[in-house]
C-alpha cells in the first residue's frame, strides 16, 4: 500500500507556545523517523564503493538486492564482507551538528523517536553508545528488516509500534516525519504517507526539489525552529520551487564558507 499525498502542503501544529485557534484543526506531530548514515553521522559513502569493488558489482547494481538474490549458501559471506567494511568505518563516524540539540528537544516535548536504516545493527549501536548516551530510539529498524528502504515497510513498523494504526489495522504515518538524506528515505516516507525532510548536502542537493521531499534543512537543530512555529512542507505549494533552489544554493555556498 502506498499512501496517497495530498495537494495540500503537510503541517503540523507547532510544539512551542500553544494557541488553540492555532491548533485548531492543525494536525499534531506523533513521531520522527531517522535514517543513520549522511543523517545522525556525517556521511561515510566511501563505504558503498568498497562494497561495490568486494562483490564485484556495479554501481547500478543495489548492494542488499545483490545480496540477497545469490544462492542461499553465498549470501552471509557476502553480507558479513559488507558488514566487515562497516566495522571499519564505524570508528570514524563523526556525528551530524546540532545532533545532541534536536534529540533533547525532542525528548523535552514527549516526541517517540526511531530509527530506519539500511546499515546493520552494530553501526547503528556504536552512534547511540558515543553520541546519544541515554537518548530513547525504539524501535529500530536495521537491514535486518525486510523489505529495506525504499519500500515504506519498516516505517509502517515503527508506526504500528507506536499504535498508529487505522481502523482497518493499516499503519497510519499522518503524523509521522521522515528525515534522511537520501532518495531511499525520501521515497520511503513518501510513500509511507509520512511528510520527509532531507538532510541536505552538495552530494543531494539535486533531491530539494524531488517530488518525495516536503521540506529541507541543512543541519538537524534545524529542525528545532520548524517544528517550535508548526511545520510547513513544501509540496503542493507550487511556486516555491525557486525558492527553494536559492536556499539550497545558500545552504551550500555556506557550508563552504563562502
Amino acid at each position: 500500500m502506498t499512501t496517497p499525498l495530498s495537494k495540500e502542503p503537510r503541517r503540523f501544529a507547532p510544539l512551542g507556545d500553544r494557541d488553540d485557534k492555532v491548533l485548531e484543526g492543525t494536525p499534531r506531530l506523533k513521531g520522527i523517523v531517522f535514517d543513520v548514515d549522511g543523517t545522525l553521522c556525517l556521511q561515510q559513502n566511501y563505504m558503498f564503493a568498497q562494497m561495490r569493488s568486494v562483490l564485484g558489482i556495479t554501481k547500478s547494481t543495489d548492494i542488499l538486492d545483490h545480496c540477497h538474490s545469490l544462492p542461499t549458501t553465498e549470501q552471509e559471506s557476502a553480507l558479513e564482507s559488507i558488514r566487515e567494511i562497516e566495522r571499519t568505518a564505524m570508528v570514524s563516524q563523526v556525528p551530524q551538528p546540532g545532533l545532541v540539540d534536536l534529540m533533547s528537544y525532542l525528548e523535552s516535548k514527549g516526541i517517540p523517536k526511531g530509527i530506519c536504516t539500511r546499515n546493520f545493527e552494530t553501526p547503528v549501536n556504536h552512534l547511540l553508545g558515543k553520541f546519544l548516551e541515554g537518548k530513547k530510539f525504539e524501535p529500530i529498524v536495521t537491514r535486518d528488516f525486510r523489505p529495506p528502504k525504499p519500500d515504506p515497510a519498516g516505517i509502517w513498523h515503527i508506526a504500528k509500534s507506536w499504535g498508529l494504526v487505522r481502523e482497518n489495522g493499516e499503519a497510519d504515518c499522518s503524523g509521522v516525519v521522515m528525515v534522511g538524506d537520501s532518495i531511499d528515505d525520501m521515497t520511503a516516507g513518501y510513500r509511507a504517507g509520512a511528510a520527509t525532510v532531507l538532510l541536505v548536502n552538495e552530494a543531494n542537493a539535486h533531491l530539494a526539489t524531488h517530488q518525495h521531499t516536503d521540506l529541507c534543512i541543512s543541519r538537524l537543530d534545524e529542525l528545532i525552529g520548524v517544528l517550535e512555529k508548526g511545520f510547513v512542507g513544501r509540496i503542493g505549494q507550487g511556486d516555491e520551487g525557486s525558492d527553494l533552489k536559492g536556499r539550497v544554493e545558500g545552504v551550500l555556498k555556506a557550508g563552504k564558507g563562502e
